[in-house]
């Protein structure tokens, strides 16, 4: 059987990365705590749960953090209507079942961000299982979310497609290899550094070459 594909969904498939770094910056400048966009940007992709202490602190995390997650989901949604698919996110999902890969959309959004998603990749009928939040206790770098993905995929060999140096090290963890995307705005160096098997610069040129990769 050929390996499953875990597909990546915030930033990956769908164009994401950039509205939650506004989101963060206005969640945490809610709360007199000011960063420059570029900081929270280099910290996307990490869970929320941690995001807030990387960037922040342990002290605005203890007095803060929930808070600020809190705002942050309302101001993403405020912004979610902008979202819009990569070039080639469907089609992806298409091929790699026409290969006879199995295909899980890992996130660890809550179900509504993913049912979004979801409807807006027209991938309901089309992937074999997804993730949510309700799938997590810890969010990555740590690998639960993998594992999580794997284990719908039925628990074989499997294959991360991501877009941050995060997804690479939670795959990583998992014992999985990690084919990146330079769409979440990250180097193909620092994906390299973190482990990633190869990189291309879009979903559609990862398309035209996955012969090439893993999942070829």
């Amino acid at each position: 059987m050929p390996p499953a594909a875990i597909l990546d969904i915030d930033g990956t498939l769908v164009d994401t990365n950039y509205h939650h770094a506004v989101a963060w910056y206005r969640a945490f400048r809610q709360h007199s705590v000011v960063l420059p966009v570029w900081r929270i940007h280099r910290h996307i992709g990490m869970g929320g749960d941690q995001l807030v202490s990387a960037l922040a602190g342990d002290d605005v995390e203890e007095r803060l953090g929930d808070d600020i997650r809190t705002a942050e989901k309302a101001l993403y949604l405020a912004l979610i209507e902008e979202v819009e698919p990569m070039a080639g996110a469907r089609q992806l999902i298409v091929d790699l079942k026409e290969s006879g890969h199995a295909v899980v959309l890992a996130s660890s959004a809550k179900e509504d961000e993913v049912d979004h998603y979801l409807d807006l990749l027209d991938a309901r009928d089309l992937a074999d299982d997804w993730t949510t939040s309700a799938d997590v206790e810890s969010t990555k770098p740590q690998p639960d979310l993998v594992e999580a993905a794997r284990e719908k995929a039925g628990e074989g060999d499997a294959v991360m497609v991501g877009d941050t140096p995060w997804d690479v090290k939670a795959a990583a963890a998992a014992a999985v290899e990690t084919i990146a995307v330079l769409t979440g705005g990250f180097a193909e160096a620092e994906l390299r550094d973190a482990g990633a098997c190869a990189v291309f610069e879009s979903i559609e040129e990862l398309r035209q070459r996955l012969r090439e990769t893993p999942l070829g």
